[in-house]
């Protein structure tokens, strides 16, 4: 993408331009962004780039569950009260955040970071396909509750998982179509995740 300018300089222009390729940031947002960032303080500014760069050297994908942690295996990975026989599949890290707000899922999670979607480019090796299958045929999985948001896509990567583990012995649940089609985990309200964690159905 070719850089516009700014009337305060390239530099301002550049920011405003990183900013812009954040998701859900439109330009207003990023000018309104770049402009906090260049009325901090120096040492403000500062913290705000060690912050960056702390999170940057320190996050890593969980080694069983693939969301974002600070050390090897996540808290929920690691915490013994949560039933590991009951796994819940959701698309990104974010999503995990979302679904225990709604206080009502005692398993643990699986991350696939990101969906089927070939048109983009992302087929079954782009996901952590292969990891789930291993969890289920290895440690115990009874029950694969699909979380994949309501999607086209999201649809299909369900669908695939269901295919992939029909010949294992893992009953495979979605949530309740309280979360409307088209919609995503992220922005559903903690009431509308509790209501469809609880009425999941078979899959």
């Amino acid at each position: 993408m070719e850089q516009q300018s700014h009337p305060y300089g390239p530099s301002v222009a550049r920011l405003v331009d990183e900013f812009a390729e954040m998701p859900g940031i439109g330009r207003k947002s990023a000018e309104r962004l770049a402009q906090y960032v260049v009325n901090l303080k120096k040492p403000a500014a500062a913290r705000l780039i060690q912050a960056i760069d702390a999170v940057k050297r320190s996050i890593r994908r969980c080694e069983v569950c693939h969301t974002l942690t600070e050390a090897e295996t996540c808290e929920i990975c690691s915490d013994p009260r949560r039933e590991s026989s009951l796994v819940c599949v959701v698309e990104q890290p974010r999503d995990v955040i979302s679904l225990e707000a709604s206080g009502v899922f005692q398993g643990k999670y699986h991350v696939l970071h990101g969906c089927l979607s070939p048109l983009n480019g992302i087929g079954p090796e782009q996901l952590t396909l292969d990891s789930l299958v291993k969890r289920v045929r290895e440690q115990g999985v009874t029950e694969i509750v699909m979380a994949t948001n309501p999607t086209l896509e999201g649809d299909g990567t369900a669908l695939f998982i269901s295919n992939l583990l029909a010949d294992d012995n893992v009953r495979i649940t979605r949530l309740a179509r309280g979360i409307a089609s088209g919609s995503v985990l992220e922005f559903a309200n903690k009431e509308m995740l509790a209501d469809a964690l609880r009425g999941r159905q078979s899959f």
